[in-house]
């Protein structure tokens, strides 16, 4: 793999002057180029999955499948034209359109809301106007709905029956027929809500549509968009709903005790069957590999670890490993990869508490791990040294932090003075060694970077924030608050643009260091 640099950036966090308080699919674009002319051959988001009801993080979906509408452009939808655009909200959404669009977060109940009134819209429209007689874009629709029919069929017969005929109720409170899918009350519900599942079905076509067309804007300008495969999907899933078989429901997946919690992290998320989904050929797997080979080229595998052993509760404190023993759970893990690597690049977070075993195994599969500077240190010698960056191995991926860090603003000032002590040790920081200034301002941030892209590592992928050294926080990890999952630019990708000093910068240090965008 050539050395590349890239961007982590949420879609939700991207700024335009059109958006509809949230950033849309077709921003990616402009964004794309943007990048492309600060040297990152990359764009890395998170998960774009359909978000669980109530849910504002990404890695809560309600879909292993499907793109989250949220994040469609409602303003490029023909539909939506045809049937009066703007004209057709009423005052009160044109008033909140401007509020959204203008505050300093993603208000995710406000955005949600005041497109699926607009989508709905959309939707009458296409239905009135290509539907009924089936037009060209219509047969589109068919094709698409055929293509895709493995997981699309479940997916939008679950939503209907999810939102409109259960009102959100989670599906194991639903009627025994239904919850069991018994197929005579799935064929009646399909009938009863043959409008609802078309409205679901369309919104996906309109969303691929969307999202090819800018895949492809991105790689002409020489940029891949990345993704990101959450480890696990919610129990009140499409996916759990449909293929029972695949998920434990009396068991719930966790991580074991470490040094953050003494009695380890109960998430509350169903456990996979593995031997069953071995014995059925991996059928989901496959399918989910396939569809994010159809969206990326390139994607995080979200948790590597609970992909070699899985960690879960039943009734008591205590958890256990799903497979239990060593080479059981190698094979698996290689085994899952093997599937997940299918049609797209992919690098692991095997981040936390991690036997030595497991990063054997992904250097053999040759998948790249992270080596996040600031936890990089020799644990065992005296004053737990700083790794220099410039022998980290060349399939590793280097960064600053991740989603649920804090900046690396905030990191370098919160150390203590032996810490910062030792971190100026590192023989590209020279330069600002002297200073030992516990401040940190551009000296600092442009040295840190430095560092970084000049690693051994093959991907350098910087969190946006840390590229300017900006402070704000995607998400603190533990605590459920109206900030997290709320974070955008505070400026629009055009204005950001403009500022080609900011640009060059980054640019140059890709040049420096080796790290040039090449197209996909």
């Amino acid at each position: 793999m050539p050395r590349q640099a890239g961007v982590l950036l949420p879609l939700f966090s991207l700024r335009s002057s059109t958006d509809w308080g949230v950033g849309e699919i077709p921003d990616l674009v402009p964004f794309a180029r943007w990048s492309a002319g600060a040297g990152f051959g990359l764009v890395l988001m998170l998960p774009v999955n359909e978000a669980s009801r109530g849910q504002h993080s990404p890695y809560g979906a309600l879909s292993a499948f499907a793109v989250d509408p949220v994040y469609l452009s409602v303003d490029a939808l023909e539909d939506f034209a045809a049937a009066g655009g703007h004209d057709a909200l009423s005052a009160d959404d044109r008033r909140l359109l401007d509020e959204v669009r203008a505050a300093p977060g993603v208000r995710w109940d406000a955005v949600r809301g005041l497109k699926a009134r607009a989508l709905e819209v959309a939707f009458a429209s296409f239905a009135r106007r290509e539907w009924r007689v089936k037009s060209p874009r219509a047969r589109e629709l068919e094709r698409f709905a055929r293509e895709q029919s493995a997981w699309l069929d479940d997916y939008a017969l679950f939503v209907a029956i999810h939102d409109e005929l259960m009102g959100g109720q989670s599906w194991t409170g639903w009627p025994a027929p239904l919850r069991d899918r018994e197929p005579g009350a799935l064929a009646d519900a399909r009938a009863r809500m043959s409008d609802r599942v078309l409205f679901r079905t369309w919104l996906q076509w309109v969303a691929d549509r969307q999202w090819q067309a800018a895949r492809r804007g991105a790689n002409a300008a020489g940029v891949e968009l990345a993704g990101d495969i959450p480890f696990m999907v919610a129990p009140d899933s499409h996916d759990v709903w449909a293929r029972r078989q695949d998920f434990r429901l009396d068991a719930r997946v966790g991580v074991p005790p470490d040094a953050f919690s003494a009695t380890g992290q109960d998430w509350g998320l169903p456990l996979y069957r593995w031997a069953e989904m071995e014995a059925a050929g991996h059928q989901w797997l496959n399918a989910r590999a396939r569809r994010m080979a159809d969206l990326y080229g390139f994607y995080r595998v979200d948790h590597v670890v609970g992909l070699y052993r899985t960690y879960y509760f039943t009734d008591g404190p205590t958890g256990a490993f799903t497979p239990s023993d060593e080479p059981a759970q190698i094979a698996n893990g290689e085994r899952v990869l093997g599937i997940l690597s299918q049609g797209a690049r992919v690098i692991a977070e095997d981040l936390g508490v991690v036997p030595p075993f497991i990063r054997a195994s992904l250097d053999r599969l040759a998948i790249p791990g992270y080596r996040v500077q600031r936890w990089e240190r020799d644990y065992h010698a005296a004053g737990q040294p700083f790794l220099d960056p410039a022998g980290w191995p060349a399939i590793s991926v280097a960064t600053t932090g991740t989603h649920d860090t804090d900046s690396v603003a905030d990191w370098y000032e919160s150390l203590s003075e032996v810490d910062r002590t030792a971190f100026l040790a590192l023989p590209a920081l020279a330069s600002i060694r002297a200073r030992a200034t516990a401040r940190f301002d551009e000296a600092t941030r442009d040295a840190i970077l430095e560092m970084l892209y000049g690693a051994g590592s093959e991907l350098v992928l910087l969190p946006f924030q840390d590229c300017f050294g900006d402070r704000e926080r995607v998400n603190v990890p533990g605590t459920v608050t109206d900030q997290n999952w709320t974070y955008r630019l505070p400026l629009t990708i055009s204005r950001l643009s403009s500022d080609l000093a900011s640009r060059d910068r980054l640019r140059a240090l890709a040049s420096r260091h080796g790290r040039v965008a090449a197209r996909p």
